[in-house]
């Protein structure tokens, strides 16, 4: 093992933010599975309606934007709704190359089930909301950060460190 001065390893595991946004991802998204569940949803199928409750009807490439998706990841996740009963993907007929998904009425009604989620999980979790939004701003420029296009100066000066 190799420690730099200070005593501390660059490449010691929980050292690595990529670790604990893994850990914490999944830990998180097995919160939400039970209360999912009931409601015939998976985690990913639940962020695509959450997306068509604020938003419906998009097009598919507006959806694939807003839940930073690729359509690829995306179209299943639909036709899996679709079959479900929430959700419609329709040809637009002002543009036939786009998709507009509409919400159904048995999918706007799960509405009413899904708004009991965000206390749940602020329950289950037992931290103060204000943490919670405090994390949910940090990952937000940590998102915006990582999207950033890669410049010379950032590409050196993480060529620099490894």
């Amino acid at each position: 093992m190799s420690e730099r001065p200070g005593g501390v390893d660059p490449l010691a595991l929980e050292q690595q933010v990529c670790f604990a946004l893994s850990v914490a991802a999944r830990s998180v998204v097995a919160v939400y599975r039970p209360l999912l569940e009931p409601m015939g949803l998976t985690h990913p199928q639940y962020l695509v309606m959450l997306a068509l409750w604020q938003h419906a009807p998009l097009s598919g490439r507006d959806l694939s934007r807003l839940l930073q998706l690729d359509p690829g990841t995306l179209s299943p996740l639909l036709k899996r709704l679709e079959a479900a009963g929430y959700l419609r993907r329709e040809r637009d007929p002002s543009d036939e190359r786009s998709l507009a998904v509409t919400l159904t009425a048995s999918g706007a009604a799960l509405r009413s089930q899904a708004e009991l989620i965000p206390a749940a999980i602020v329950q289950r979790l037992g931290l103060p909301v204000e943490d919670l939004q405090h994390l949910h701003a940090v990952l937000t420029r940590l998102i915006s950060a990582a999207n950033r296009p890669a410049t010379p100066e950032t590409d050196g000066a993480a060529q620099a460190s490894a």
